[in-house]
């Protein structure tokens, strides 16, 4: 992996929802929707910055497994497509979660607006930070993946190795 440094923490905020809390993810990427809508949707491009591989392109409405990885660990997870609206709105369901991409063409390149919808089981405390840590590494590496500069898919257990804990810290203050 080349050198990676993951960046102070981005523009997230946390707002209640019907079924839980939404954690809201803003990122001003170069490329345009067509582009991002690729590595959104295509099983190739999600395993290389996404916290799961998927098991089919996520470009028609229905079921499908979304895999969980943590090295040699994989845990499937079912997942519903609800939304595909390209290369504008993509949603589904990730378990009992809820994930909503919104592509907007801007400034030449797309403002990407990710709700990540946590369900509303009594939950551990401080979950949302450490969802948060966990997106801002995969949009950091997708954000390199795109710019033609990978680093490498990082998840599960990879993530302490490279600022996740620094980066739970201060989304926990910041949420």
């Amino acid at each position: 992996m080349t050198s990676f440094d993951p960046g102070p923490p981005g523009d997230a905020t946390l707002t209640k929802a019907d079924d839980g809390w939404t954690l809201i993810f803003i990122r001003q990427l170069d490329q345009p929707p067509e582009q991002v809508w690729t590595a959104l949707t295509e099983p190739a491009e999600l395993d290389r910055w996404a916290p799961f591989a998927a098991v089919a392109p996520l470009t028609a409405p229905g079921p499908t497994t979304l895999t969980m990885v943590d090295g040699d660990v994989r845990m499937d997870l079912p997942a519903t497509v609800t939304v595909v609206d390209p290369p504008a709105v993509l949603e589904y369901t990730w378990g009992d979660d809820v994930l909503r991409w919104e592509l907007t063409p801007a400034g030449g390149g797309t403002r990407l607006t990710l709700r990540h919808t946590l369900a509303s089981a009594p939950g551990e405390p401080g979950l949302e930070a450490k969802v948060a840590a966990g997106w801002h590494l995969c949009l950091e590496v997708l954000n390199r993946l795109l710019n033609s500069d990978p680093v490498g898919v990082i998840r599960g257990r990879d993530a302490m190795n490279f600022g996740w804990e620094e980066l739970r810290a201060a989304y926990a203050e910041r949420l």
